[in-house]
């Protein structure tokens, strides 16, 4: 283990400068000084408009830069975002980055390099003691391990925030030839960046969150060399040079260089879980769901639920069932089989599917050939091969959550999860307008014949087929996910 630096350690003093002052500072604060109380709000249902958001905005920063994610690959896109703290650091900026530590595997000696740089600091959340041999700390510690940080931020100056489901990497970015994840973020300025980058401090000062010098092997200078020459070659690689073009031709890019995003400004409010949850010491009522729940209110005419992960167990399942039964429009989408990345997370969804018709909620399920969100507002549409992954919920056209919340045990009870609920009809119009129009093309919608048994139907060419197995599997991933649908893993999904 690496000797303990001279940082400051879990100090709720040592919160970063504002960026008063700052090119992101004059460009929004006309903005918002003439919407005061609300937040300019603009939705990212785009992979490369998100991955050119966050690249833009570190180039713009000039004092902080906070970016805490579940998932950082050291691939395409992320090896670019990697340069762009770097290059954010050399000129000054404090960078500090967050990541869980369920998903570095293969990355001890790049993350221990940027640690190194005087400007940056890494912090892993929920570290694995042992480096090499993960299932080790799984056996010996899995009450701790099984619980994680799904957080997800990008904050510059603490005047422009990026929050929602994506992750890094190629897949959550367009950037790929891969699976590509169907995804949401939304790009924010106003009152409630002081909220995200407050809960960042929260998260960052938290009894687990280490720094990285207490868990990685001590770094020398031949790893710092390799991380500088692994910068380069990423920015120069063919791949890479094609990406960054597509994406500085792009409407997205020439409108945000030129300050007029369509921002939608609308009272947001920041809900996160308090990362002493990962220490199973939260009552029920302090946790996320439970407050998202109580800000959101009872649905009275419509809700529209979008997860990739949809296990709602019994409290889900009740709850559904009631709105339902009351006469209000609930209508959900996740992913069918074919297009999930996790069998075992749809074998817990399969066993409510029944008892959710049956009280009248509308079913549907992703295909596995599309990549665009049906929230889309602009940009490139269709993937051949493509997976849902974002999360949010719109209640009665007038409020929305967007964040990465799933709606399963896991981001009730024991990872931890935030969003944004804004307040915005428009927003929750056009989510509910776009959901309309493409829901039957992009989706199976799921019913209950007379039989009990169930049927997808599709629209393809004008023409509605049946499909009465999970269409777009062989039988023997259906086997597979009947078998796991009758053992007692729910909790754990």
């Amino acid at each position: 283990m690496a000797q303990p630096s001279d940082r400051p350690v879990n100090d709720c003093n040592n919160a970063p400068p504002d960026g008063v002052g700052t090119r992101l500072d004059r460009s929004v604060a006309p903005l918002v000084q003439a919407h005061p109380g609300l937040s300019g709000i603009l939705a990212l249902p785009d992979g490369r408009d998100a991955f050119a958001a966050r690249v833009l905005m570190s180039d713009a920063a000039e004092r902080t830069l906070d970016a805490r994610y579940y998932i950082w690959h050291d691939d395409l896109s992320g090896g670019l975002l990697f340069a762009a703290l770097r290059r954010a650091a050399d000129r000054g900026v404090r960078v500090r980055l967050l990541l869980d530590d369920n998903n570095t595997v293969g990355l001890d000696s790049l993350l221990a390099a940027l640690n190194a740089h005087p400007n940056i600091e890494v912090r892993l959340f929920n570290p694995f003691r042992f480096r090499r041999w993960r299932i080790l700390g799984y056996l010996t510690d899995f009450a701790r391990l099984n619980r994680r940080m799904h957080n997800k931020s990008f904050t510059v100056d603490n005047q422009a925030t990026i929050v929602g489901g994506r992750n890094v990497g190629d897949e959550y970015f367009d950037a790929g030839q891969g699976v590509s994840f169907a995804d949401l973020d939304v790009l924010a300025v106003g009152p409630v960046v002081a909220e995200v980058a407050g809960d960042f401090e929260r998260y960052w000062t938290s009894r687990s969150s280490c720094p990285a010098e207490r868990v990685l092997p001590p770094v020398d200078e031949a790893s710092v060399a390799d991380l500088e020459a692994a910068a380069s070659r990423a920015e120069r690689a063919p791949g890479a040079r094609a990406y960054m073009q597509a994406l500085a031709s792009s409407a997205f890019v020439q409108t945000l260089l030129a300050g007029q995003l369509p921002l939608e400004w609308a009272a947001a409010h920041m809900v996160s879980d308090d990362p002493t949850k990962v220490l199973g010491r939260l009552p029920d009522d302090a946790l996320m769901w439970s407050r998202l729940k109580r800000i959101l209110g009872v649905p009275t005419q419509e809700l529209e639920l979008v997860s990739p992960y949809f296990v709602p167990g019994w409290a889900g399942e009740k709850f559904l069932d009631t709105l339902a039964r009351r006469g209000v429009t609930t209508t959900v989408l996740t992913n069918s089989l074919e297009a999930t990345d996790v069998p075992a997370v749809h074998a817990g969804y399969a066993r409510w599917r029944k008892p959710l018709l049956m009280a009248g909620v509308r079913l549907f399920e992703m295909k596995r050939e599309f990549s665009s969100p049906p929230v889309r507002a602009h940009g490139r549409s269709g993937s051949s091969n493509s997976s849902l992954h974002a999360k949010t919920f719109s209640v009665d056209r007038a409020r929305v959550f967007i964040g990465s919340f799933n709606f399963d045990p896991r981001s009730a009870r024991l990872n931890t999860e935030m969003g944004l609920v804004i307040e915005s009809p428009a927003l929750a119009q056009a989510m509910a307008d776009s959901l309309a129009r493409h829901l039957r093309s992009r989706a199976y919608e799921v019913r209950l014949r007379k039989s009990g048994r169930l049927q997808w139907l599709e629209q393809r060419d004008g023409h509605e087929v049946i499909h009465t197995e999970e269409p777009g599997t062989g039988v023997w991933r259906r086997a597979f996910v009947r078998v796991l649908s009758v053992l007692p893993i729910e909790w754990l999904l």
